[in-house]
């Protein structure tokens, strides 16, 4: 219990890393709990969902265009049946705007392919204020590795 009460093992290795693979109890509370104290120790923190997410640095670090979802017979006029792009903002633009650091934590990272979460890693590398935790499952105790490692060990037959 006491990763609970301070969180500095966790923290120090985050910083370490830059990437992490977390497995925790299916109850909740514990992404909370490390997320309030990095917040304590100066971190910025958000939490998104991984569905969806798509090409991870472009969603969150460049400005890029989505569609409207197809909602059946359109007509084939200005847009055809595919829709106006809308440009959307990056997802950490603003959060990354002072030297303040970055914990970003994706939830049901369990979707995410394995060139998704090397992605990941490159970003963290490219950009050292950011911090990602990545959530890949459910476990009966909190338990998390780098997301180097788990790559490395994923790569071995």
């Amino acid at each position: 219990m006491p990763l609970l009460l301070s969180g500095k093992g966790f923290r120090r290795e985050l910083e370490v890393f830059g990437c992490m693979a977390i497995y925790v109890p299916l109850e909740g509370g514990a992404e909370t709990r490390l997320l309030r104290r990095l917040r304590g120790t100066g971190y910025r923190t958000q939490i998104l969902s991984a569905r969806g997410l798509g090409d991870p640095e472009v969603f969150l670090m460049q400005l890029h265009g989505i569609r409207p979802p197809h909602l059946g017979h359109q007509s084939v006029g200005r847009n055809g049946a595919l829709g106006q792009v809308q440009q959307v903002i990056p997802q950490l633009s603003e959060l990354l705007i002072d030297d303040k650091p970055l914990a970003l934590w994706l939830i049901e990272g369990q979707v995410l392919s394995r060139s998704e979460l090397l992605a990941l890693l490159n970003l963290c590398d490219r950009e050292p204020r950011l911090k990602i935790i990545v959530e890949l499952g459910g476990a009966r105790s909190l338990k998390w590795q780098s997301m180097q490692s788990l790559l490395k060990s994923e790569a071995k037959p």
